[in-house]
């Protein structure tokens, strides 16, 4: 242990005729561990809350989405096989696709004996819609497998929400109004057409719950009117949905020039954006704190200048140089800043795993994505917190520090 490191930890345990420098040191240890503690449960609460979201919009929705500027692109060719057959099988031999799905998407008018709302009916493949759509395999309450009938009226899935709103359950029908009427010598007369409840699915996500529903290709050609074999588009679902945008980039690049692709992450980049605007707001917002303790180093290092100026005088005559005055204050200030930091790591980490473990922070229902408030500790947000907390207090170091090392010793020695 050099000497520096010796006397600094000593002037730390020492008993100061100045009590009141003891208290501002302890209370520059707890402003740090503050911040710090603070800073972690705080971006584990967005960790979790970011993490929750992007889950609930991937099990609602495909990773990537291929369309094609040409309506009639994907219809029946004259053998009466479908055209996108041969596109899913192309993309299918990729590695990094897990499953191909065709879709029809829609908006229509939802009717019922409680009233009216707008809706929007996606058409399925219930073939592989369980393993392309992850929130279908675990319905609230029916079945997919109710969604076609050979005979009689069509199921269709609807939100949890939508069903609370209008009192629905399995087996209730409902109405849909499709703009893709008929024109008769009466005027023009919108399509309607009658469902069956099959199933309620829950997303999590309030506009998914409440606006949005399922029912079978088939059905949703009849609803829109399009002819037989005609989709809007298809759905991509790959191994890793985060490499989404660069495996986009290389289908569009092997395909025809009327088709193109969209991902997840640049459908929903305003919501992530905000998200990430909020999470560094907030990280910025919480280092004040840290910030502030380090003004009590500041504040506690200037005074032990002014006690101790007559040991310092006498270890400068003693032959310690100007560098090792202030690496010795220096290094007091890092050690307060190492115990604050070390406490709020202790603090935060033990308040997260409580918050994890025992989730006894309730969030009202139909106001969040979760009912619970979620956490998740991310091992660079932790290093990075520990990284601004000790450059903050060792920056506060370096004024007192250098002010220590300008002392002269005969002057400091003139008066004692």
């Amino acid at each position: 242990m050099g000497f520096e490191l010796f006397i600094a930890l000593r002037y730390l345990t020492s008993k100061r005729r100045q009590a009141f420098i003891s208290v501002i040191s302890i209370m520059s240890v707890l402003g740090v561990a503050l911040g710090v503690g603070a800073l972690v449960v705080v971006m584990g609460v967005y960790n979790g809350f970011s993490t929750d979201i992007r889950n609930k919009l991937l099990g609602a929705n495909a990773h990537i989405i291929l369309q094609s500027t040409v309506p009639s692109a994907f219809d029946l060719d004259e053998h009466g096989k479908s055209a996108y057959d041969a596109i899913a099988e192309k993309l299918q031999a990729n590695p990094d696709v897990v499953a191909v799905a065709p879709f029809i998407y829609t908006e229509v008018l939802l009717s019922t004996a409680r009233g009216a709302t707008g809706l929007i009916v996606r058409g399925i493949d219930p073939k592989n819609a369980s393993e392309a759509l992850p929130m279908l395999r675990e319905l609230d309450a029916g079945s997919l497998a109710d969604i076609t009938r050979e005979k009689g009226v069509q199921g269709i899935i609807i939100g949890k929400e939508l069903a609370t709103r209008f009192a629905l359950q399995v087996g209730n029908r409902i109405n849909l109004m499709s703009p893709a009427g008929e024109r008769t010598t009466a005027g023009f007369v919108p399509k309607i057409k009658t469902y069956r409840v099959a199933g309620i699915f829950r997303a999590g996500l309030n506009d998914y719950d409440n606006r949005l529903a399922f029912v079978s290709l088939d059905s949703a050609r009849d609803l829109v009117g399009v002819p037989k074999g005609r989709i809007s588009g298809l759905e991509l679902y790959l191994k890793d949905p985060f490499q989404a945008k660069e495996i986009s980039q290389k289908i569009e690049a092997d395909l025809d020039f009327i088709y193109y692709v969209r991902n997840w992450i640049e459908l929903n980049a305003g919501l992530f954006a905000a998200l990430k605007l909020e999470r560094i707001g907030m990280f910025i917002v919480l280092s004040m704190i840290i910030l502030i303790g380090s003004f009590s180093i500041i504040t506690s290092l200037v005074m032990l200048v002014m006690e101790k100026t007559k040991d310092i005088a006498i270890l400068m005559s003693m032959g310690a140089t100007a560098k090792s005055i202030r690496r010795i204050f220096m290094l007091q200030g890092t050690i307060i800043g190492m115990l604050g930091t070390f406490i709020g790591y202790a603090g935060g980490l033990g308040l997260s795993y409580l918050l994890q473990r025992y989730k006894f922070i309730e969030l009202p229902q139909g106001v969040y994505t979760t009912d619970y408030l979620p956490i998740i500790i991310s091992f660079s947000d932790t290093l990075l917190i520990g990284v601004a907390s000790m450059f903050i207090c060792f920056l506060a170091t370096i004024y007192p520090a250098r002010q220590a090392a300008k002392l002269v010793p005969t002057e400091a020695l003139r008066y004692e």
